[in-house]
């Protein structure tokens, strides 16, 4: 329910944010009956959640499980989670006669529009009083008992505070670094942020040789760090993104390459080895493309290998197409940063958290949800499930 004329000044809880994180805590802690107001500086709630999935809004995963987060502290997640599952916020769709689909790997899809998550969020806040403002940014938030904070329809006060404002990322949809500055100017600390889940690119000779490349998607195994995820992988104009690049931009680091295995369910080395026996003749070319496209094996061999039948191929030549295929060792020049990304890496350390009540242990009253804590998501509906377990878990605490 969007209210701009409620004039009470004294609130038992105060959300600053109404994504998806800000709205699950209001409708948990309106439940219990207490008077909530949520504040967002936009001019409507839930801009990630309708832009999300391609307007689909990816809403959860099946298999939404703490080993698919990222963390400083990876136990933090497990006490809200385990607490507020997938099948829980499933249940809630179903009840509002929502239909939607699973895409893949448990990722579940509305049929429809990302406007019906929307509304069912709207719909659960207004049956249980709590009241949202857009056009409200707020200023001058000071901790105490009560907090207190001005806005522009006057100054308000609470029991309790609840920071949901997100991260840094996709700003034109107006994030901010809002919660992440609040919480150290209170001296809590806050992990280094980047962006994730987010398209690398690459510069120089390495993009100019790849650069016509783009819209090419290829089944890979692509790692970073040690972890690997088995998704497509898309080259583009600016470099490379695809499902498993953006997996794995989460575990990147600058200067540290990406290794993507282009024949994931091949040993190269025995198939070629087969081949030779079996389709002498054939081109190196012609074998690559039936796995890699045309275009890219083309491309690998105008780059890096010589095309000649399979009958004269040495052992060399075959341990040559292993070092560029399996894996391709790629090294980005950076990632196209928050603009694109999904999500942002790091956040309010939760050292500083309740993971029971994501209260602050150091400022009582003070929570914290969502993306704005140091919990980040794989891809596929995790981070959704974060936002709405953690909005859960203070929710029935607030």
């Amino acid at each position: 329910m969007t209210d701009a004329t409620e004039t009470s000044r004294h609130w038992d809880v105060v959300i600053i944010g109404a994504g998806a994180a800000g709205l699950m805590c209001a409708i948990t802690a309106g439940a219990r009956g207490r008077r909530v107001l949520v504040l967002d500086h936009a001019n409507k709630v839930g801009k990630k959640i309708l832009m999300s999935g391609g307007g689909r809004c990816n809403f959860t995963n099946m298999y939404s499980e703490p080993d698919h987060f990222i963390s400083a502290n990876p136990h933090f997640a497990k006490s809200a989670l385990s607490r507020f599952t997938p099948w829980h916020f499933i249940a809630l769709v179903e009840q509002h006669g929502i239909p939607y689909h699973e895409k893949k790997l448990g990722q579940l899809f509305c049929d429809r529009s990302s406007k019906d998550i929307v509304r069912l969020l709207l719909a659960e806040c207004e049956a249980v009083g709590a009241r949202v403002r857009t056009r409200s940014p707020v200023a001058n938030v000071r901790t105490g008992e009560p907090h207190r904070l001005d806005t522009p329809d006057g100054p308000v006060t609470c029991e309790s505070l609840v920071i949901a404002t997100g991260g840094y990322s996709i700003p034109k949809m107006g994030a901010t670094g809002f919660g992440f500055e609040f919480a150290a100017s209170l001296g809590i600390p806050v992990r280094p942020t980047r962006a994730a889940l987010v398209p690398v690119t690459l510069d120089g000779r390495r993009l100019r040789q790849l650069q016509d490349l783009a819209g090419i998607s290829l089944d890979t195994v692509t790692a970073a760090d040690g972890t690997a995820f088995r998704e497509n992988l898309l080259f583009t104009h600016r470099g490379l993104s695809g499902p498993a690049v953006l997996q794995a931009s989460s575990y990147w680091q600058p200067g540290r390459p990406l290794e993507i295995d282009l024949f994931p369910e091949l040993d190269v080395v025995e198939h070629l080895r087969r081949m030779r026996r079996e389709r002498p003749k054939l081109g190196l070319k012609n074998l690559l493309a039936e796995v890699l496209t045309k275009r890219i094996a083309q491309r690998w061999c105008e780059l890096w290998l010589d095309n000649k039948p399979l009958e004269r191929l040495g052992n060399e030549d075959i341990r040559r197409v292993e070092q560029v295929c399996k894996p391709w060792v790629v090294w980005p020049s950076g990632t196209e940063g928050y603009r694109t990304a999904e999500v942002t890496l790091g956040g309010v350390d939760t050292g500083a958290l309740s993971s029971k009540t994501m209260a602050c242990r150091d400022h009582p009253g003070l929570y914290f949800i969502g993306e704005v804590v140091d919990v980040t998501g794989h891809l596929g509906g995790h981070n959704f499930q974060w936002a709405w377990a953690s909005g859960h878990a203070a929710g029935q605490y607030v």
